[in-house]
């Protein structure tokens, strides 16, 4: 074999290591997808989004909850038995209202147990979504989050307050009817969560969380602790399989040339050696 054959032979096994890499972890997936429901006697649905970029020409690509996801996820549903319990892993930073609220509905609607695992964030739609389950299961660090509606990327609420706080007549016709929609908004999405949350919770649970999620209290972005959930009186709990984190790490970000986050990936006890 001459150094050309040898050229071309790294040239096509350096080609097709991304591809061999991927399908290794799709098949290392669907064996821990498969170990978790068999444990767990479930339908097991990953809801996976990253949230950092992965760069396609240069430009970022951002994940987020979309009609495909609904399509998919109603899909699995309708594949599923309506006794077998569903488990649903979300890490999202939310998405389009329209999309969530499909695959909310559809987990409402489904006769067994329905449990969603948050190991680290489900924020916004993924938090509508959440409060459909019949119990969210939260990594001791994890969080969801406020599911105001965002009008063009300015949250609704504060468009109410501004009008209301402004002279009606120096307002231009767009801010009053920008202003009307943000309104309307607001409402859908609080009756959406008090219908999500029927038959699972008493109604002045559903009432305080309708009204403190989506009128604005706190930034889009506010954190919603495990402590804080609990407090509002949903249904969440710590007991996090230790597959699901081991699902997660199954998913990794796109490498980037210099990694932001770097550890030797063992455990480590309190004397330095390895636990």
């Amino acid at each position: 074999m001459g150094i050309g054959d040898l050229f071309w032979l790294f040239f096509i096994v350096a080609a097709m290591q991304p591809y061999l890499k991927q399908m290794m972890l799709e098949n290392m997936r669907k064996r821990l997808i498969a170990k978790i429901e068999k444990m767990r006697n479930s339908r097991v649905i990953l809801l996976i989004h990253r949230q950092e970029t992965m760069s396609l020409l240069g430009f970022p690509v951002f994940r987020y909850i979309d009609i495909h996801d609904s399509e998919e996820v109603i899909r699995v549903i309708h594949m599923t038995e309506e006794d077998v319990p569903v488990d649903l892993i979300l890490h999202t930073p939310g998405g389009l209202v329209l999309a969530s609220l499909q695959i909310a509905r559809a987990i409402k609607k489904h006769r067994g147990k329905v449990t969603v695992f948050v190991p680290f964030y489900a924020m916004s739609g993924g938090t509508l979504i959440a409060l459909a389950a019949d119990e969210i299961v939260m990594g001791p660090h994890a969080v969801l989050g406020p599911v105001d509606p965002q009008l063009n990327g300015m949250p609704a609420a504060s468009i109410v307050k501004a009008r209301k706080e402004k002279n009606v007549d120096s307002l231009e016709d767009r801010t009053l009817i920008l202003a009307d929609v943000a309104e309307k908004a607001i409402e859908q999405v609080r009756e959406s969560v008090r219908e999500l949350m029927e038959g699972t919770y008493p109604e002045d649970v559903r009432d305080k969380v309708a009204d403190l999620l989506s009128q604005g209290v706190w930034t889009h972005d506010h954190p919603i602790s495990f402590e804080e959930a609990k407090a509002l009186g949903l249904n969440v709990s710590h007991e996090m399989p230790e597959e699901i984190y081991s699902l997660m790490a199954l998913y990794p970000q796109p490498v980037r040339r210099i990694p932001s986050v770097e550890y030797i990936p063992l455990p480590r006890g309190k004397e330095g050696k390895e636990s």
